[in-house]
């Protein structure tokens, strides 16, 4: 079996792709220094919230989440961001390849929610490792498995992700609703004579005191 290591060594928003993408810079290195042939190479992304501190301010956009900030001693736990996968080229000794992670603004999946409650600071993920290795040899082509306990560790700037929601949603983001709740605001959009959905929600919140 190959003992691949893996790290992160930077991470920058993907201006040009086409959804929104944070692309990591993944570093493999075998330290026996053997020629790879080619990695199939799959990676779980967790968000390990427990692992920074948070403000007044974002505890209260996070009680969704985890409930009362007294009880997230109990309730901070990490939780799933996304699956990604990618093909190493060869190489002998290490190489710099790109990991591109999708995101997304939709605020029903739990990884938005937690990364649009944040101000400031750092995101700690826990990356783990799968896949294939591939190497050649006298008796031909070899396949072995990424070693179970390759992972690696990585604090996200949340301003990098800020920037490619900026990037793809400028000044916005977006909500999922039933159709039939976009038929309701939709008929009180038209009742009221607002022009935008912007004011329709805004007379709504205003009229519910908020």
């Amino acid at each position: 079996m190959t003992d691949l290591q893996f790290a992160v060594v930077d991470a920058r928003a993907e201006r040009y792709a086409a959804v929104p993408t944070i692309t990591l810079g993944l570093r493999v290195t075998d330290p026996g220094g053997a020629r790879v042939d080619a990695v199939a190479l799959r990676c779980q992304i967790n968000i390990e919230p427990q692992r920074r501190r948070y403000t007044s301010d974002e505890e209260e956009r996070l009680v969704e989440l985890f409930g009362e900030a007294p009880r997230w001693g109990d309730t901070l736990r990490p939780f799933l961001w996304t699956h990604v996968t990618t093909t190493v080229p060869r190489f002998t000794g290490s190489v710099d390849v790109e990991l591109p992670v999708t995101c997304t603004y939709d605020m029903d999946v739990a990884a938005a929610k937690y990364l649009h409650g944040l101000d400031d600071g750092e995101v700690p993920l826990a990356l783990m490792f799968s896949g294939t290795v591939f190497t050649a040899g006298e008796r031909g082509l070899t396949a072995t498995p990424v070693p179970w306990h390759a992972d690696a560790g990585y604090r996200l700037p949340v301003a990098t992700w800020r920037e490619v929601m900026d990037l793809y949603f400028p000044g916005s983001g977006w909500l999922r609703l039933p159709r039939e709740t976009i038929d309701a605001l939709q008929r009180f959009k038209a009742a009221r004579a607002l022009p935008t959905w912007e004011q329709a929600i805004e007379t709504l919140l205003k009229e519910a005191g908020e």
